[in-house]
């Protein structure tokens, strides 16, 4: 899987800053709320639990909206660092409390911090639990980084924002197989705003969904695929190997 490195403290300070982010975050969130019933916060596992959630918090976002942006990043970023299911109901928060362009960036932003932090904890301590839930489809994801080395932010980006692999797995394994953070960052940053556009714009019609099977059309899931073909088809001109293997880790 690659020579053994030491952690390097820098990766180490920001995973730990990260992590104390969200005890931080939360208790000041709770310190500087009005006295009030809080019984209606808990993470939303359908969409009618969404939806009254959303009412109990339209209350509040535009006399508390700095606590509110605090207490969601910090949720949704721990979300992500311990794949906690559901994460797709806080995009659709996003959407209907902040709207298009700023439910965009929240997203993307948590999104990535979440992923970021996984990445770091995964460096630490994920080895084992990777190579016990995904031993095939690690040793794929490791023989397409070496592959794909020189041009690893497009197949990294195709990866992003395709469903060719997980983005759970991603997180987990990409430190593991000697993907770099700044590749793994920046790809994150930039392939999440596809699926999180879609998500948030859904979400400002919150009311109208009936099922998360209404989230994705026909069309947007085309146009996913588009720019994931895309984002990778300079990986694939600059090499010789046929690329029908990526069909293995769907499997």
């Amino acid at each position: 899987m690659g020579k053994e490195e030491r952690f390097p403290v820098w990766e180490a300070s920001l995973g730990a800053g990260v992590a104390a982010a969200f005890a931080v975050g939360l208790v000041g969130v709770y310190l500087s709320m009005p006295d009030s019933d809080y019984s209606f916060l808990k993470l939303p596992r359908n969409l009618e639990e969404l939806q009254t959630l959303t009412g109990h918090l339209e209350n509040y976002t535009s006399d508390y909206t700095i606590q509110v942006l605090v207490g969601y990043c910090s949720v949704y970023i721990f979300m992500q660092t311990f794949m906690i299911p559901g994460t797709i109901f806080m995009s659709l928060l996003a959407g209907a409390l902040f709207g298009q362009l700023r439910g965009v960036a929240l997203v993307v932003f948590a999104a990535s911090a979440g992923a970021s932090s996984c990445f770091f904890l995964s460096k630490l301590i994920g080895k084992p639990l990777v190579f016990s839930l995904w031993p095939d489809k690690l040793m794929f994801f490791q023989k397409q980084v070496a592959k794909r080395r020189e041009k690893l932010l497009n197949y990294m980006l195709f990866l992003r924002v395709t469903p060719t692999l997980p983005n759970t797995f991603i997180n987990l394994a990409s430190p593991i197989v000697d993907v770099p953070y700044h590749i793994f960052l920046l790809a994150t940053l930039i392939g999440l705003i596809p699926a999180a556009y879609v998500t948030v714009r859904a979400g400002i019609a919150l009311g109208e969904l009936t099922s998360l099977n209404d989230l994705y059309d026909t069309q947007s899931i085309a146009l996913l695929f588009l720019i994931g073909v895309v984002s990778v088809t300079p990986a694939l001109l600059g090499n010789d190997e046929k690329t029908p293997e990526m069909a293995v880790a769907t499997s």
